[in-house]
């Protein structure tokens, strides 16, 4: 029998890769906090590590994971092994393991790990005074070799849920390679009348059987045995599993308060899955929460398409409904009626779609710890991060985006941002630095804020470089706010750091972080206080695939601008306006603000407006601007589509939409289009 293996791929990817993760933020937290129940996530992680890349014969992964394991076991046996130069190396190797997942994502030899694997295992015999044991790996199947016999279950110290591939490859391999599958047992249990927290036990039961195998018809349900909800504390279920009934039994005896009545074969046969079903189910990961709940993994490009097919309904609906303003008022009643119903039931889907792109902010912001202990030990530095809110959830999209802005604001904040420890004591502060991490809701959008405590940013400073520069004129900085000086700091090049290093201070970075911001619908601002610190605010849409746009017209033509950037709109009377160098000014506020006609931006041809028309203000890189243009044409919620070659080409053009009307209509990007 022939087994590829090729098939698990993709869940031993996704797998491993959020096991090491996790394993680094243990490792961080375990040197920043010392606490003993990090010890046990981390066997966990590695352990789970091992198994998966030993089934998939990724030999020097599961060496390496072998490693750390062991060294994680001698920290548990002494807390007091753990010291600096040994995080060191588990992070190292940490980073090696995930950079051999990813030589196997792109089908590349992994690098040459020997130096580390010296390094591990001396410290291994250094710490437990014994060499380190050999690792079992299996060899690599392809669809020419023939399939191993199983080997022999063993104890196995991680749960269910993170040895999933694990039990996911054994299962395939046994289904493949035998003509039955696992036998069944009916499980007859109960709790006893004097226990005091049935549902604990209850719960406790069923996470050893779900160790050995899978359950079946279990009565009560999980949520009411959680809840201690056991009529005459008697549980029934039946458990498919490769484990004898000895096996069985032992697993279960040591459950208190917990009777095992009887436990019998189940005699009927059950149709054995097909091939296909368990390949499927292996590549979807299949898995139950610890709210009972069945939970799916699915690729982010099968969201995307249902998200832009979704999109496709709502803009047919839209249209349908403006077709149905030209019948005869008789016979408009039941198609509007009928139009409002599929808008409603498309509008259902579209929402489903988008719950279903929703993610944790932690899937980003899990990585700064390790990120910020890095930098501060480059810069001998000591900061404490705290995170808070991360379990606010963004649209995927947005946060595949953001991953690398705010590694980039940390870095700021670490490096710029927070004094050396001599010079924080000399000035009254604490000599370890601090960056909070706030994350909130406000209504439709999600708040943001990177806060540190360091030495601020100085406005006159940033106008000075800004000049120099020539990027700004000096009549405009004199006018500047400090609020608005502080936004200096995202042009290109512009920069008050005293020193350049590998990690920030070219005067590059921050544009990109305000452009990223900006692509996603998102808002950057930016507030400080010499010697108290600085905030970074990032006010962000919760998706990016409905946006709510400005609709104006220049001449025949009709173009999105969208409503995050667009402060207001009034009505002037262009001819009357005060100029400067030529550039009409627009009292708006205290200040005056340059007028620039959208027509000439965009290149549209349109006859000269003369007297009373509209001006739209919004936020520019340098400040806020106005655009004349012919005339508001009012307010349109819309589903955003990218742009495709060689339209994606033209600056100033962020993305396109279709009215219900059929018309298609750009959506400017107003900061990029100054700058083209």
């Amino acid at each position: 029998m022939s087994m590829d293996m090729s098939r698990y791929l993709g869940l031993f990817l996704s797998e491993a890769s959020e096991h090491l993760e996790g394993l680094g933020r243990d490792l961080v937290q375990l040197e920043r906090e010392g606490a003993p129940s990090v010890v046990d996530s981390m066997f966990r992680h590695a352990h789970s590590v091992k198994g998966m890349a030993s089934s998939m014969g990724f030999e020097s992964i599961a060496v390496l994971a072998h490693r750390v394991e062991d060294l994680v076991d001698a920290i548990r046996q002494d807390p007091s092994r753990l010291e600096r130069t040994l995080v060191d190396l588990l992070l190292s190797a940490t980073d090696v393991m995930m950079a051999q997942v990813r030589c196997v994502a792109d089908n590349r030899p992994p690098e040459d790990a020997s130096a580390l694997l010296g390094q591990l295992a001396e410290r291994v015999s250094r710490l437990t005074g014994q060499a380190p044991t050999a690792t079992r790996v299996l060899p690599r199947l392809t669809s020419e070799e023939p399939a191993p016999s199983p080997a022999p279950p063993r104890e196995s110290v991680a749960s269910s849920a993170t040895t999933q591939l694990t039990t996911s490859v054994a299962k395939a391999v046994k289904a493949q390679g035998e003509s039955k599958p696992s036998p069944r047992w009916t499980v007859r249990l109960r709790i006893a009348s004097t226990c005091q927290t049935p549902g604990v036990r209850a719960f406790l039961m069923h996470k050893r059987l779900v160790g050995l195998g899978t359950l079946h018809d279990l009565r009560p349900g999980l949520d009411d045995l959680k809840a201690g909800r056991i009529p005459e504390g008697s549980i029934q279920l039946e458990l498919e599993t490769a484990e004898t009934e000895e096996g069985i039994r032992k697993s279960l005896r040591n459950v208190a308060e917990v009777e095992l009545v009887s436990l019998t074969p189940v005699v009927a046969p059950v149709t054995p899955a097909p091939a296909a079903a368990v390949q499927a189910e292996a590549s979807r990961a299949v898995s139950t929460g610890s709210d009972g709940a069945r939970t799916v993994r699915v690729r982010t490009e099968l969201l995307d398409h249902f998200l832009d097919t979704v999109g496709e309904l709502l803009l047919a609906t839209a249209r349908l409904r403006e077709l149905g303003k030209v019948l005869p008022e008789g016979s408009r009643p039941p198609i509007e009626e009928g139009v409002y119903r599929l808008h409603t039931l498309v509008k259902e889907l579209h929402d489903k779609v988008m719950s279903a792109r929703m993610t944790p902010l932690s899937l980003i912001t899990d990585r700064l710890p390790r990120a910020a202990r890095d930098i501060a030990r480059r810069k001998e530095r000591e900061v404490d991060l705290v995170i808070t809110g991360a379990e606010i959830e963004l649209d995927r999209a947005i946060l595949d985006d953001l991953a690398d802005p705010l590694l980039h604001l940390l870095r700021n904040c670490i490096d710029h941002g927070l004094e050396p420890p001599d010079e924080r004591v000399a000035a009254g502060k604490p000599a370890r630095g601090r960056v909070v991490v706030s994350v909130r809701r406000a209504r439709d959008r999600v708040v943001l804020e990177m806060e540190d405590d360091g030495r601020g940013m100085n406005a006159a400073k940033l106008k000075a470089a800004a000049v120099a520069r020539g990027v700004l004129a000096p009549e405009a900085a004199a006018r500047m706010t400090d609020r608005e000086a502080f936004m200096l700091a995202c042009l290109p090049g512009v920069s008050t750091a005293k020193d350049i290093s590998e990690i920030s201070g070219r005067g590059v970075g921050m544009d990109a972080v305000k452009r990223v911001v900006e692509n996603v619908g998102g808002t950057l601002e930016i507030e400080s206080e010499l010697g108290r610190g600085s905030r970074f605010i990032l006010r962000l849409p919760l998706t990016v695939a409905v946006v709510q746009l400005l609709l104006v017209a220049v001449g025949e033509e009709v173009f999105g601008l969208p409503i995050a950037k667009v402060v207001g709109a009034m009505e002037a009377d262009g001819e009357l306006l005060e100029r400067t160098r030529q550039m009409p000014l627009l009292p708006h506020g205290q200040g005056l603000l340059p007028v620039y006609a959208l027509d000439e931006l965009v290149g549209v041809e349109a006859p000269p407006r003369k007297g009373v028309r509209p001006f739209v203000v919004m936020e520019g890189d340098t400040g806020r601007v106005a655009l004349a243009v012919d005339r508001l044409v009012g307010q349109e919620e819309a589903v955003l589509k990218p742009l495709s070659r060689p339209l994606d080409l033209l600056p100033g053009l962020s993305g396109v939409t279709i009215l219900g009307s059929g018309r298609p209509v750009f959506i400017l990007d107003v900061p990029r289009l100054l700058s083209a």
